[in-house]
């Protein structure tokens, strides 16, 4: 039986052609979401805006006016309404009444009782509750993780390779968080513990995919010390790509899946890793290797420069899978 390939072997795509139209994207977009983080801000679920989350569930399309009124009527404060998942199932949130646990279950009786009242049949399928000391520490927590994580990394790469591989890792890790949370500045999805736990393992899996394409670069770089260092960073990327694409795609199955079949509760988680897999895939490839250029790397970054007939060798090879 023959065996599927995705990508042929003996690959020779010239990405480092396009790598400065592919970082300049990468800053406009990155600059993007910032600005979009920054005007519009996260969604933040209970976790960490804090407050209570009633989730209700209609027989019908949800007139939001009318629920509205009802929750209002119920004077519990502030009311925010938002469709989870279809126009009949809807997150009450209200902020956390003043008082001890009886005080939160007299105002979550109350708010049930006014909304069961205009709505026959309707179910509340969760309540959560999360203290305005506790939502703050968990914002904190959550943003400090994923700056230790990517701060451990970029020193990890430093001293495994050399210190421009970890900036250049640095950068990518910077550009697939900041464009996962410019997603959700955008979307205006749920932005919850859920996301941070998916923004840290994309984070990890961009990450292996990047040292997988810097290894690839260091041992090319000591192998073939005359090849141009554009031509050498083509080379470690083709030699990796099949890896890199049998990996992304078997991912991106196992999360459309999710992302379809999942139900709202890993809804967001999915979406985020989904969009972090195309993301990550994309920074390894015209992000992460075209930074060595101009951070300086080259065949001196290990070794002193030799000739050698591997060098002539591997770019005649270059040079012919070029021509077919």
């Amino acid at each position: 039986m023959r065996l599927i390939k995705l990508v042929p072997d003996h690959t020779n795509i010239p990405f480092l052609r396009w790598r400065t139209v592919a970082v300049g994207l990468s800053l406009i977009l990155i600059l993007g979401s910032i600005a979009l983080v920054a005007v519009r801000g996260l969604n933040f679920g209970v976790d960490f805006a804090g407050g209570l989350l009633i989730e209700a569930r209609f027989e019908k399309p949800v007139d939001f006016d009318a629920l509205r009124n009802i929750v209002n009527g119920a004077e519990a404060g502030e009311v925010q309404l938002q469709p989870f998942g279809d126009q009949r199932t809807v997150a009450i949130r209200l902020p956390l009444p003043p008082g001890n646990d009886s005080a939160v279950q007299k105002v979550v009786e109350h708010v049930q009782d006014s909304v069961r009242a205009g709505n026959a049949g309707v179910e509340f399928r969760r309540v959560e509750t999360v203290s305005g000391k506790v939502s703050g520490e968990l914002v904190r927590d959550g943003a400090l993780a994923i700056l230790f994580a990517m701060i451990g990394i970029s020193i990890y790469i430093w001293f495994r390779f050399e210190w421009q591989f970890g900036v250049g890792a640095l950068f990518a890790l910077v550009h697939d968080v900041a464009l996962t949370l410019g997603f959700f500045a955008l979307t205006q999805l749920e932005f919850n513990l859920n996301i941070v736990a998916a923004v840290l393992t994309i984070v990890g899996y961009s990450l292996n995919d990047t040292i997988v394409v810097y290894d690839r670069i260091r041992e090319n770089l000591r192998k073939y010390r005359k090849m141009e260092i554009a031509d050498l960073l083509n080379l470690s990327i083709n030699e990796t790509l099949s890896r890199t694409i049998v990996t992304s795609v078997s991912m991106m199955l196992a999360l459309g899946t999710l992302v379809i079949f999942g139900g709202e509760v890993l809804f967001g988680f999915s979406v985020a890793m989904l969009l972090g897999i195309i993301i990550g895939t994309y920074s390894s490839i015209f992000v992460g290797a075209p930074l060595l250029i101009w951070l300086g790397v080259g065949p001196h970054s290990f070794l002193p420069a030799q000739s050698g007939p591997e060098d002539r060798k591997a770019k005649a090879e270059a040079q012919a899978r070029g021509r077919v």
